[in-house]
């Protein structure tokens, strides 16, 4: 019984690191092509280096909550089939996945100013 109960918990949660790919994978393609820079005569660099910022400060956090969802995933399986593997695999990519958000975060602002700032 309980090992029946262990493969359908297994085949869940390898259906669920498809469905984070996927979405994460879906999310960061719409915020791209969401995100468009029109130039009607004169290029204005401090609008497009916005938006440039927008969008990789966008497609950074969402890369990073991906990688944390996954790594969320990884550490509840290592505790359902008490691994020790799978649990240290998920602690680390769920703190990579929030040190990727939390770099975008603090470092993309600055990014941005010093680049508006070589701009002007």
């Amino acid at each position: 019984m309980k090992n029946t109960i262990t493969n359908i918990s297994k085949k869940r949660f390898r259906l669920s690191k498809k469905y984070i790919a996927v979405f994460t994978s879906i999310g960061v393609m719409s915020a791209l092509m969401m995100n468009t820079v029109y130039a009607a005569g004169e290029v204005n660099a401090s609008a497009f280096i916005t938006s440039a910022c927008t969008v990789l400060k966008s497609v950074i956090i969402l890369i990073g909550a991906g990688l944390g969802l996954w790594g969320i995933v990884n550490l509840l399986e290592g505790y359902s089939g008490d691994n020790g593997a799978a649990k240290s695999q998920g602690m680390k990519q769920m703190m990579a996945g929030l040190g990727l958000i939390l770099l975008a975060i603090v470092l993309v602002p600055v990014l941005q100013n010093m680049m508006t700032a070589a701009a002007v």
